[in-house]
């Protein structure tokens, strides 16, 4: 097998300070922030000169993270923020939460709606998609008796 792990999930945002401050509310943990620029870096992602502010994420568990990303340079030339979710390529990110009512209620006041309604799925999950920060889609997903 040559797949390790999923290291992290980009996302490309216009202002770092709001989405962090979202997602720390849901629960991840700053890892660190940082400037991205130089011949490498525009090699890697075949932009050329670029120039990208960073934050890190880190879930609770240490698994995984979300990488948070402003482009200076080159601008970003798509926006995908009202995209629904049945449009080509990437479109959410979904994490399990403890609580769905509180985790609704602390992200609503940092500015998330509901897309459509807290859903049962089975006897396994209470579901539901939010629009946080900037109109990315989110989904949310609590386990249910004991899973």
């Amino acid at each position: 097998m040559t797949l390790k792990r999923m290291d992290n999930m980009g996302i490309v945002v216009r202002e770092l300070g709001p989405a962090i401050e979202f997602f720390a509310e849901l629960g991840l943990e700053l890892e660190g922030r940082a400037v991205i620029e130089g011949d490498w870096a525009g090699r890697v992602t075949g932009l050329g000169e670029q120039h990208v502010e960073i934050a890190m994420m880190r879930t609770p568990d240490g698994h995984s993270r979300l990488e948070l990303s402003r482009f200076i340079e080159p601008e970003v030339v798509a926006d995908h923020s009202n995209a629904p979710v049945n449009a080509l390529g990437y479109l959410r990110v979904m994490f399990t939460v403890t609580d769905l009512e509180d985790t609704l209620k602390r992200l609503t006041a940092r500015g998330a709606h509901l897309v459509g309604e807290v859903v049962r799925y089975q006897d396994a999950y209470s579901l539901c998609y939010i629009r946080g920060p900037e109109g990315l889609l989110i989904g949310l997903a609590e386990e249910l008796g004991g899973s």
